[in-house]
């Protein structure tokens, strides 16, 4: 029951500004050995996130206003791609290695709208 109620308190934490998703962003980075990438916000039409090869990380701003667990998935997701650029088998274990409930994370993340859609 108590691992429940932890569970359920956790999807609900909410991101208190910009400034802890970077951290969060910065912290994830040097978790997985990719260089900390600069970050900004900005408005997307039909994805959360994007990962330039240059090393800019985009976030759309909406994720602030999601559970933690699903900006962090998209964290994840692009930082991801600093190692393996394709969402190839290479992609996905390093995913399954560093957040191993990603695709239930990635499922919760589709019963969102896409920003803008």
């Amino acid at each position: 029951m108590k691992q429940e109620v932890k569970t359920t308190k956790q999807h609900f934490k909410r991101w208190t500004d910009d400034e802890e998703m970077r951290w969060s962003v910065q912290q994830w980075a040097t978790r997985m050995g990719v260089k900390i990438p600069n970050i900004r916000f900005q408005m997307m039409e039909n994805q959360w996130g994007t990962m330039t090869p240059s090393g800019w990380l985009a976030l759309d701003p909406m994720l602030l206003t999601m559970p933690k667990e699903l900006g962090e998935y998209v964290i994840v997701h692009e930082l991801t791609h600093l190692l393996a650029p394709n969402h190839g088998k290479i992609f996905k274990l390093f995913l399954y290695a560093y957040m191993p409930d990603w695709e239930e994370r990635e499922q919760k993340l589709q019963g969102y709208s896409t920003p803008r859609a």
